[in-house]
């Protein structure tokens, strides 16, 4: 048989297909979806016939199964953000030391998830009660009290005990089991370069076990800092939607004490003032940045844990505003300051700008998640030359700038600006009223209630007091025990060898770690920082001590 004649087959052999598309037969098909989905899908006693009761139940499974989904693609959402931070941090350390920072992002969450498995969970949201959106978790009734406040939760160890082999508390471990993740992973950018990978071990098990699950039932789990409300009428006591102070600031708080316990960089300061250190791949960085920003709407939005919660549009709105704000105040500001747009400060303008939505996103309107944005993005900036330039703490990333300082302005945002048209009931006060307004909610100090600020103020600075005070001391102790921080002559040689026994650019062996060409420093480096190019804008390079 010839090619023509077989290529006349098959296309009449499709044509015919396709006349068959026009057929009856296809067409009694349901193309639109309008009939799929009948009375006959209903569980019911006599099919097709459901009672009102029957109809009833279906609606409510149905509409606890869409949470479900809701809240697992958040979190799954939430997962992929730590391909965003590997990439961030790797970028903005140096080329001898990126396997090592790549392996520590991995490891943080293979460590930590184990920790949160076994204890964690169970501390932070033992005693949570039934969460509505997800089936009521019963299960989880058991909080340790002193004289009323809650402390910490004692219910949900392995996650078999108890009743909590649950498919309501199994949804909500996965969703928060990846905000812990984020917590533990904040350190390890101001720790970056010269910390042992043996510490992060140790480190990802204490923030999983305990620092972390414990800050997070004193507000999410109701804790006494979530009682501050209905005990002592502050406000619907502290409110945090998505981890401002839970986990951003509690991260960015254990980070400053890993900073402060390891000391500098070698060369990092030069008689007493601060020689910049540039990463060595800011394209790397800026692609970890934009994947952030995309996990970042499971992250807030994916905190109403209900997809049938309609304030979810409200929640991505503030969101992707913020980020932008951010990124485009501290792009600006370094411009007109210092005379180049350094990419690294867009980078981490926007994150702060996220991180600073992360707490009030439910609770204000855009207008002033813009304003929160700006803030955020100035801040970050004048942050890092602070903590660089006058406190001398060498944070390679900027990370204690991003999520310490912004989680606390977060915050604070939400105890200014929430407007009261959403979280009637949180933590339990109002309810069907408050401040005298039938279904008012969580409200700022400029929108008539003084007492959510108190709130709010009250529970960073216990974030701020627990995260660093507990973490200094676990570091401070495990330092003396084993040594935080590597050799002086594996840290000048790169952690990627010694440590890991590998290299990330093999290639680069023999011929020496090339100094950077990324013309922007990494934050805190001082490089774009420097006063002096402010009499020099054109000058976008300048030495660093590798």
């Amino acid at each position: 048989m010839s090619r023509k004649t077989v290529f006349l087959t098959a296309s009449i052999v499709l044509a015919a297909v396709a006349l068959a598309g026009f057929s009856g037969s296809v067409r009694a098909g349901d193309p639109s979806g309008i009939s799929t989905g009948t009375a006959l899908d209903v569980r019911s006693a006599t099919p097709g016939s459901p009672s009102l009761s029957e109809l009833a139940a279906e609606v409510g499974h149905n509409k606890i199964a869409l949470n479900f989904v809701w809240t697992l693609i958040s979190g799954f959402l939430i997962f992929f953000m730590q391909a965003g931070f590997a990439l961030v941090e790797t970028g903005f350390v140096r080329a001898k030391n990126a396997a090592h920072t790549m392996a520590v992002n991995l490891m943080v969450f293979l460590i930590g998830a184990l920790g949160y498995y076994l204890v964690g969970f169970a501390l932070q949201f033992g005693g949570v009660g039934a969460l509505a959106n997800l089936g009521g978790t019963a299960p989880l009734n058991g909080q340790f009290t002193a004289g009323g406040w809650g402390l910490f939760g004692y219910k949900g160890f392995f996650l078999s005990s108890g009743g909590t082999y649950d498919v309501g508390v199994l949804a909500l471990f996965v969703f928060q089991l990846v905000f812990m993740d984020t917590a533990v992973t904040i350190p390890t950018g101001a720790m970056a370069e010269r910390v042992k990978f043996l510490a992060i071990v140790f480190s990802s098990l204490f923030i999983s076990m305990i620092l972390y699950p414990i800050f997070g039932n004193w507000v999410w789990g109701g804790g006494w800092l979530a009682q501050l409300g209905a005990k002592l009428g502050l406000g619907h006591g502290m409110v945090d939607f998505a981890g401002s102070g839970v986990v951003h600031m509690i991260g960015g708080a254990a980070g400053l004490a890993g900073a402060i316990v390891l000391g500098p960089r070698l060369g990092k300061y030069v008689k007493g003032k601060p020689t910049a250190i540039p990463g060595h791949h800011i394209p790397m960085a800026v692609l970890g940045t934009i994947i952030l920003f995309f996990g970042w709407f499971g992250f807030n939005a994916g905190s109403t844990m209900a997809g049938t919660d309609l304030r979810l549009a409200v929640v991505a709105v503030n969101t992707m505003l913020a980020g932008a704000i951010g990124g485009l105040a501290a792009m600006l500001y370094v411009w007109l300051r210092y005379g180049k747009p350094d990419p690294s400060m867009m980078c981490n303008g926007t994150l702060a700008g996220l991180v600073a939505i992360t707490a009030p996103s439910a609770f204000v309107n855009p207008t002033v998640s813009v304003l929160i944005g700006l803030v955020a993005g100035v801040l970050v900036v004048e942050s890092v030359n602070l903590f660089d330039r006058v406190l001398k703490v060498d944070d390679p990333v900027g990370a204690i700038s991003v999520h310490l300082v912004n989680g606390f302005w977060g915050l604070l945002a939400l105890g200014l600006f929430a407007d009261g048209t959403y979280g009637a009931g949180w933590n339990g006060v109002g309810g069907a009223e408050y401040l005298g307004v039938a279904g008012q909610g969580v409200t700022g100090l400029f929108y008539g209630d003084a007492g959510q600020f108190w709130a709010q103020l009250i529970g960073g600075l216990v974030a701020l007091a627990w995260g660093f005070g507990l973490s200094y001391v676990f570091f401070k102790v495990l330092d003396a025990v084993m040594g935080i921080r590597v050799a002086p002559e594996f840290e000048s040689q790169g952690l990627d060898l010694p440590e890991m026994g590998v290299l990330a650019y093999p290639d680069m062996l023999g011929s020496g770690v090339p100094v950077a060409v990324a013309a922007s420093s990494t934050p805190g480096s001082g490089l774009n920082l420097n006063p002096a190019l402010a009499d020099a804008p054109k000058a976008s390079t300048a030495p660093a001590t590798r």
